[in-house]
């Protein structure tokens, strides 16, 4: 296996914001779609587009509340997306035909909490984060093309730590555990941008994935209480977000920026297929096996890197073919 995960010096840093990472790139003329571009990280990411120029349609299971929360930022529309529903996922590419897209940025997440499945039995986590976006992105594979140059982004997590993919149990039909069904959808988004990087970059199309930071204030965990957060050393006795983000604790803001840089840094103009933490490219951990997390056990304390698994090329190929068979 090629390492490719070796850390570019950026010059930016885990406290560096998408205003920083954007402030001498002009995005006037390119259009982009961030999936729940109107909450949490996929808010900030369509602010910073749109403020640098970009036109941004946000993709969204509830238009009226997405319209809402992006009233007044120009260039920005938003249009209905349910991850979970294969007709949603066709009626939303249709919908885009005739359009060049230069970014596509994946942003959209669920986290934890009891076991649900789809229409199709499939597990909801690996269905929303990775299948909904693995069927979204396969869709918009024209329009990619035509912008001449394009970029992919799966914000992933350091939660991929948390479970390699089940190759002979996706969903879960055996015991089930939410966090590990979370880092089996993490590691997939890893795996699905080394795949995409692979199969399209000689169309111009550049796969990426990145860690955004720890961020409590978004609403990806519903399933997380007050006491789970505080556990973790994630917010303060006042029930406030700690923000550190040597620790990697962020604002929403500074979360955003690593997948702003991944979808327009020329930093990463000749390479993709990597894995992004504190917008720089995050260094390998070869070895690194999946670990549990346990809640009650005190702060977490996160490494920096990618693990080995999630870049794995031969489990990025055999993950692309198993997302077709079910999607098929």
């Amino acid at each position: 296996m090629t390492n490719k995960q070796h850390p570019l010096g950026s010059g930016f840093t885990a406290a560096s914001t998408t205003y920083d990472v954007l402030a001498d790139i002009d995005l006037t003329g390119r259009n982009a779609i961030v999936t729940a571009g109107h909450v949490g990280l996929g808010l900030e990411t369509t602010r910073a587009l749109a403020h640098a120029g970009a036109n941004v349609v946000v993709a969204s299971r509830n238009p009226a509340s997405a319209a809402t929360a992006v009233a007044g930022i120009d260039r920005v529309r938003v249009e209905q997306l349910d991850l979970m529903d294969p007709a949603s996922i066709g009626r939303f590419v249709a919908g885009q035909e005739g359009t060049p897209l230069h970014i596509l940025i994946n942003n959209a997440g669920i986290m934890g909490g009891e076991l649900v499945r789809d229409a199709r039995g499939y597990e909801a986590q690996f269905a929303t984060n990775h299948l909904g976006h693995f069927q979204l992105t396969n869709g918009l594979l024209p329009a990619l093309r035509a912008a001449d140059g394009a970029r992919v982004v799966e914000v992933s997590s350091w939660g991929h730590h948390l479970s390699d993919i089940r190759w002979d149990d996706p969903h879960f039909e055996a015991e089930y555990e939410g966090m590990t069904a979370y880092g089996q959808s993490k590691t997939a988004n890893v795996l699905f941008s080394v795949e995409l990087d692979r199969r399209f970059s000689g169309d111009g199309i550049r796969g990426y994935s990145l860690h955004p930071g720890g961020i409590v204030t978004t609403n990806l965990g519903p399933s997380f209480t007050l006491e789970d957060w505080r556990a973790m050393g994630l917010v303060d006795d006042n029930d406030q977000p700690i923000i550190d983000p040597d620790r990697d604790m962020k604002t929403p803001q500074q979360g955003a920026a690593t997948q702003v840089f991944a979808a327009t840094s020329p930093l990463l103009a000749d390479i993709g297929g990597v894995y992004l933490v504190n917008s720089d490219i995050a260094p390998l951990e070869p070895d690194a096996g999946p670990v549990t997390v346990d809640i009650g056990s005190g702060p977490l304390v996160l490494t920096p890197g990618v693990t080995g698994y999630a870049v794995d090329p031969e489990s990025a190929e055999r993950l692309w073919e198993l997302s077709e068979k079910l999607l098929a």
